[in-house]
Formats: C-alpha cells, structure tokens, sequence
C-alpha cells in the first residue's frame, strides 16, 4: 500500500469519525415550562423551588386508585410525599386514612395533624426513637395504641419494644417486617418468626397486628417480573399462614397485611395474594427513576426550578481550558448557565439538550450547564430538572409551589426533619 492510499484513509477515517460527532439536541422551553416559568415569574419566585403539578398529582391518584379498585385497601408511603398539605391532598382525593411513615419526628407530626391516620412504620426503629415518639406525644385524640403500628424484624428488637412498652405503662401495636425476597433484613426463617410470636404472646403490651413484605426487587432483577413476584407471594403467604396457625385465637380481627410499592403494585390487578393492602407514594410524584414499563400511565408530577445566575457564550475550564474542543466535537457544549444552586438528585429536562460538564465537575451553589446556541437561556429565566426520588429531594427545598391553571396557587410547607 502507497503513502497516498495510506493518508487517504485516515482522511477517511477521520471524516466519518466526524460525522458521528453529536448533534445539536438544544431547544428553548416547550410551552408547558414555558407557562410554569411565568407562573414563577407572577409569584416573585427567585430561588430554586420544589414544584408540583397538582393536575398531574390528581391524575395520577387517580390512575392508582383504577389499578387498585377495591381489591386492596391503599396505604400512602409519606416518605415519597413529605409535606402534611400534600398527605392531605392525597389522603382526600384517594380515600384513605392509611400511611406509610419512616422518620420518628415525621410520626409526632401526623400524629397531632392527622388524628384519624392510621400509621404504620416503614422500616424497623431504634427502640430509642420509639421512646422519643411516647415522650414528645402531648396526648390528643390520635390513640398510639390503636393507629401506630411499630414494624418489628427480630426476636431481640421485639424484646427491646416489650421492655420499652413495659417501663411506659404503653400498649404498643407490632407488625413483623417479612424478608420475601429483597433481602434488606426481615424475618428470613422460621425459627426467628416463630420465636417473634411466643414473644409477642408472651408480652402483657405487645399485640401483634399483621405482617409486611416488600418487594420492590422483582421489577428491576433480570428476568420475568411475575415469576419473582409469585415466588415472594409464595414467602408471604408461608409466613402467614403460620403466624396464623401459631396465634390461632390471639390472630388479630382485622389484621395488617401490607405488600407492594410503586414499582410493583400493578403487577397485582389480577389474581389471588396473600395482602390486603398495597403500600405507594412516589408514583404520584414519579420522580425518573420510576420511569419504569410498570409505571407507563404515570406521568410527571414534581420539577425543581433553578433560577439562572449566568449565561457564557462558551465554557472555559479551569486551568487547561477545553471548553472550545469540546464544543467543537459536541455543540451542546458550546454555551454555559450558571444556576442557584445545584448538584441534586435531578437531571435538567428544560430547556431539552442541556448537562453537565464532567471536565468542570458539580456544585451545590452554582451549577454549570452546558448547552447549544440553540438555547436562549438568560439570566433570571428558569431550568427545570425533573428529580430522581422524592422523598430527600423534596425537603430541599422550602415550601412546596403548587402550580396549577399557569399559575401558582398554593406553598405547602414540608415535614420539619426534627419534632
């Protein structure tokens, strides 16, 4: 091969190389962030803010309540909706006093805002936060005996709860938290379950109450989805049936038996299971990681605005500055914006073909986003991001923005983090 073939197919090479350099994906605000923007504008808004659509949060309660119909009853998980005006709003339009709690200083809240919530834990405590609850409960008509129901995952913290109970003069209401196949702790033998019950007879203030399995797993392992979901199902009904044998005429009248999530609960709209009810709260919200095929017919409730601080007309990075290299191969690099704040679970979905820049790394107080000349961000406009969960992100942030009608309507305060 001659040197004239050899340099025309590198000059080959390297045009077809360019010609898979990225394209430019920027656009300005679609209409609908378009209006949520002056709705933030009207409202004097100039922080970044927490925002929720209330249209679309109704949309989708009502889309879980049409998977749900009344095969199941329906328990709100607070953690994925920490604000008691939005609990509120949910427990209204959905029907249902029942919750799903995770913090001790959360339980005191809806205690006194919610007295006719039915709580249970989410997660097994430290028997000292449940000692924190009982002594910063003024009293009132929400009774703790009857509407909180602790959540209990082994013979030592059971003893720990009846101790507890038994210095308190309390009776406490005691579910067991099953393992049926996530393998986050629960009860994973018979030994252990079968010890938990004696303990729960043998207790003068522990009444045992029902059982729970989560089991968010079996939509995002490999493979089919209703085969781990009926092998956890098989788990669930082993351990009641059980608890029932064991309890016989100690088994509770109407016992809690709670199962599911958001990402699992429409895999149960057909069929037989052992639960009678099903746990969700971030599919009201659906922050993008419950982008998931069981999830389809919900749609995005919740965005974070962030204010623009600065508009470059190119990226320049610290101390060997590529910024025109990597707008030259990628135009979405070209320009930078500058927002109030950043590096939160969240990634920017308006204006479209924005990101960030891993070469000038993140920041919690000025983010950069780079985006193409095709993006006319200026200073004071918004980029929204669309968060990734809910429940951290959301206590961010301040009041919560209630958009509604191209405007917003309302400021729902969220859970204080301590009681």
């Amino acid at each position: 091969m001659n040197r004239r073939s050899v340099l025309l197919g590198a000059a080959g090479l390297a045009g077809a190389g360019w010609l898979l350099r990225p394209t430019d994906t920027g656009e300005n605000h679609a209409p609908y962030f378009q209006a949520l923007s002056e709705g933030l504008g009207q409202q004097g808004r100039a922080v970044p803010t927490l925002v929720i659509d209330r249209n679309a949060l109704h949309e989708n309660i009502a889309t879980l309540k049409r998977h749900i119909d009344d095969r199941f009853a329906y328990r709100i998980v607070a953690k994925s909706l920490p604000s008691l005006p939005l609990l509120e709003e949910v427990m209204k339009y959905s029907g249902s006093n029942r919750l799903m709690l995770f913090n001790q200083p959360f339980i005191n809240q809806v205690a006194v805002a919610f007295p006719e919530a039915d709580v249970l834990l989410g997660k097994p405590m430290p028997v000292a936060a449940a000692r924190s609850f009982y002594a910063e409960y003024s009293g009132g008509p929400f009774t703790a005996s009857q509407q909180l129901h602790w959540l209990l995952d082994t013979p030592e913290r059971v003893m720990q709860y009846a101790a507890l109970a038994s210095e308190l003069g309390e009776t406490l209401s005691i579910c067991i938290e099953l393992d049926v196949g996530l393998h986050r702790g629960g009860v994973s033998n018979d030994f252990d379950f079968l010890e938990m019950l004696t303990l729960l007879q043998d207790s003068e203030h522990l009444k045992f109450r029902g059982l729970m399995g989560y089991e968010p797993h079996i939509v995002k392992v490999p493979g089919n989805p209703e085969t781990y979901r009926d092998a956890s199902m098989a788990a669930y009904s082993h351990y009641l049936e059980l608890a029932r044998n064991t309890l016989a005429a100690d088994w509770p009248v109407a016992p809690i038996l709670n199962a599911a999530g958001s990402p699992t609960y429409q895999l149960y709209d057909r069929g037989d299971y052992p639960f009678n009810e099903l746990a969700a709260g971030s599919c009201l919200v659906k922050p993008s990681d419950f982008d998931l095929p069981s999830l389809e017919d919900h749609i995005a409730a919740s965005y974070i605005a962030a204010p623009v601080l600065k508009r470059l007309e190119q990226t320049r990075i610290p101390g060997i500055d590529l910024g025109k290299l990597q707008a030259m191969w990628n135009p979405n690099r070209e320009r930078a914006f500058f927002t109030y704040g950043g590096y939160w679970k969240a990634e920017p979905v308006s204006p479209r073909g924005l990101s960030t820049n891993p070469l000038y790394g993140r920041s919690t107080n000025q983010e950069l986003f780079n985006g193409s000349s095709s993006v006319d961000l200026q200073p004071d406009d918004w980029v929204f991001l669309r968060p990734t969960q809910s429940e951290f992100v959301f206590l961010q942030f301040g009041d919560i923005a209630v958009y509604e009608a191209g405007r917003v309507t309302e400021q729902w305060p969220v859970f204080m983090t301590e009681a």
